[in-house]
């Protein structure tokens, strides 16, 4: 067969595999039914047409990882990596790490990225002041629903530049849910609703909050997707460290409601971590530990530690990605 034959009969089985609609199929760990099989061949197409020309590009995936505010830190990340030339081909976010990827799988770059974040940190504690008859949650969280549909727009999963999947957790089973369907924000949202201080997200026969509680650093859904470099990125505090409260304006001492919602995900988060954490190729680790759950204000300096932690990780990801 002469190689330009070989060449039609590859490019014909791209075309076909973008177009065939087979893609839905049963994900027997999360028990729902996720369109990854496409997702994995619209990844997959740039990896097979520079192994055809004889250089076959490594598929990297970037795993963002759940934090609050110290979450902003993945922007200096994400902005350390541009410097580099270096762009995911899939991306994975949990809970804040989820709107950070979000926004970024749209094709947005990191400087428009910190316009974005230092608005939002601008209006933070207006989003939480929105208090609901306690029946599954302190807050109605309508005010933070629009406020992710208007950062991350109307946009569905399958319009994306960058494939992208956020997860959750079923909070009827403890099951880790991968989101790629729908509306983008949507996902999002289910991706960051705290137990307790904001209501679950129903889609289908399941009630979802933040993904947080079972996959804080989303690795492993991008190995299972066929990444050959995985990066994590974990923002979250190590679980051992004395946290200083402090003093607040009212005089009061000791943690808030908010306070005691936030460090419990942060405890159940530091165990789910530990089964997280080995499947990346390496893990860039900010220092934020300073950082509060709620200090979105301090996104500069959140997001100068992401960059400095990448700069800092830069060789050895630049080495994984070129081997």
């Amino acid at each position: 067969m002469d190689q330009g034959c070989r060449w039609r009969r590859k490019l014909l089985f791209i075309y076909i595999k973008e177009r065939i609609d087979i893609w839905n199929f049963h994900s027997i760990r999360s028990g729902s039914r996720l369109p990854v099989v496409r997702l994995y061949y619209r990844w997959l197409e740039s990896g097979e047409m520079a192994e055809a020309k004889g250089s076959k590009k490594k598929k990297i995936g970037l795993a963002l990882g759940s934090g609050a505010a110290k979450g902003l830190a993945h922007i200096g990340v994400l902005a350390e990596l541009e410097k580099q030339g270096i762009q995911p081909d899939l991306i994975a976010g949990t809970s804040m790490g989820a709107l950070i990827g979000a926004v970024y799988a749209q094709g947005v770059g990191s400087e428009r990225m910190k316009e974005i974040a230092r608005g939002f940190g601008q209006k933070r504690l207006s989003l939480f002041v929105e208090p609901s008859v306690p029946r599954s949650s302190l807050i109605r969280g309508q005010k933070i629903a629009e406020a992710l549909r208007v950062i991350i727009g109307e946009v569905d999963f399958s319009s994306l530049e960058i494939p992208f999947v956020c997860l959750a957790t079923d909070i009827g089973d403890g099951r880790e849910i991968v989101i790629d369907q729908g509306e983008v924000w949507r996902g999002v949202m289910a991706s960051c609703s705290i137990p307790i201080l904001l209501p679950p997200v129903k889609k289908a026969n399941r009630y979802l909050v933040d993904g947080g509680l079972v996959s804080p650093i989303p690795a492993r859904i991008l190995r299972d997707l066929g990444a050959d470099v995985v990066i994590g990125v974990s923002v979250s505090s190590k679980g051992q460290e004395d946290v200083d409260w402090g003093n607040r304006r009212d005089g009061s001492k000791g943690p808030n409601l908010f306070d005691i919602a936030f460090q419990t995900m942060n405890l159940i988060g530091f165990q789910a971590s530990k089964n997280c954490l080995p499947v990346a190729d390496i893990v860039i680790e900010p220092n934020v530990d300073h950082i509060g759950w709620a200090d979105f204000h301090r996104v500069d300096e959140c997001i100068l530690e992401g960059e400095r932690a990448a700069r800092n990780s830069m060789k050895q990801i630049l080495s994984l990605a070129a081997n």
